[in-house]
C-alpha cells in the first residue's frame, strides 16, 4: 500500500493532535475508502505501511483499524493482521434481511410516536438527497450525495426514541454502502428510479402509514441488493462489469 500513498488531513499539526482524534481521522478516512470500494475486499491493511502512509505511530493507526473491525468492514486474524472485510452473496443476503428486519422495527417507532420535528427532518433530508448531484462535473461519485443519502436513510429511523436501535441500523447502512457501490456496476442500474423510491418512503413515511413506508423501504433495500447479488455473481464468473464508479 505504500506505493498507493492515502489522502489524509489529521490537523494541521498531527503530532499534537489528541489520539482519540488521528485514531478516528485514520478510521473515517479508511472507512470511506472500504465503502467506495477503493480499498478491495480481502486486501492487507498493514499497520506499518498505514502509519507511513499518514506519517502517524502505529497506535492510533491500530486503535482506527479496531474500530472497523467493531463494524464489520475490518477483519483481525490472529497473527496474520488486518484485512478489509470479504464481500459475499451470503453476507449480502443476512445483511439486508436484517437491515429490513431492523429498519422496520425504527419506521414503525418513528411513524407511531410522530413529531412535527421529526417529519420536518424527514423532508428536509429528502430534499437535500434530491437537490444533490450524484456525481461531480468529473463524473466521480459525489461525497456530498452520499452523505445527503446516509442522512436521509438515518432520519427515517431516529424518531423511534432508541438510540442503540438507531446505532444498529446506522452501522447496518455502512456495511450495506459497499454492496450499493457494487449495483452501480449493473446495467440495470436506475439512478431515477432509485431517487423515486426514496420519494415514495418519504412521502408514506409523512402520511404515518406505517405498512406502507415499511413496504416501500424493504423493497428499495431488497432491490439494491439484488443489482449488487447480480454483480457478484458475475464477478465470481468472471465476467466484467465494467470498472466501479
Amino acid at each position: 500500500m505504500s506505493n498507493n500513498r492515502l489522502s489524509l488531513v489529521i490537523s494541521d499539526s498531527p503530532i499534537s493532535a489528541p489520539r482519540s482524534t488521528r485514531a478516528s481521522a485514520v478510521a473515517d478516512d479508511l472507512r470511506l475508502k472500504i465503502m467506495s470500494g477503493a480499498l478491495a475486499p480481502n486486501i492487507q491493511l498493514r499497520v506499518q505501511a498505514l502509519a507511513d502512509d499518514y506519517d502517524l505511530a502505529l497506535s492510533p493507526v491500530r486503535e482506527g483499524l479496531n474500530r472497523l473491525v467493531s463494524e464489520g468492514l475490518v477483519l483481525a486474524q490472529d497473527m496474520r493482521g488486518f484485512f478489509v472485510a470479504p464481500v459475499s452473496a451470503d453476507d449480502l443476503r443476512e445483511l439486508t434481511q436484517t437491515r429490513c428486519w431492523l429498519n422496520e422495527t425504527a419506521l414503525r417507532h418513528s411513524i407511531l410516536t410522530a413529531r412535527p420535528e421529526w417529519e420536518e427532518r424527514v423532508l428536509l433530508a429528502y430534499h437535500r438527497l434530491s437537490r444533490t448531484p450524484r456525481r461531480e462535473e468529473c463524473g466521480a461519485p459525489s461525497p456530498d450525495w452520499n452523505d445527503a443519502h446516509r442522512t436521509f436513510h438515518r432520519s427515517l429511523t431516529e424518531g423511534c426514541g432508541s438510540s442503540i436501535l438507531i446505532g444498529f441500523c446506522d452501522q447496518l447502512f455502512v456495511q450495506a454502502e459497499r454492496y450499493r457501490n457494487l449495483s452501480r456496476r449493473s446495467p440495470r442500474a436506475s439512478a431515477e428510479q432509485r431517487d423515486d423510491e426514496h420519494h415514495a418512503i418519504m412521502e408514506a413515511a409523512l402520511a404515518r402509514d406505517a405498512v406502507q413506508a415499511v413496504a416501500l423501504l424493504n423493497r428499495h433495500f431488497q432491490e439494491t441488493a439484488k443489482l449488487s447479488g447480480t454483480v457478484l455473481s458475475d464477478l465470481e464468473a468472471g465476467i466484467d462489469s465494467g470498472a466501479m464508479a
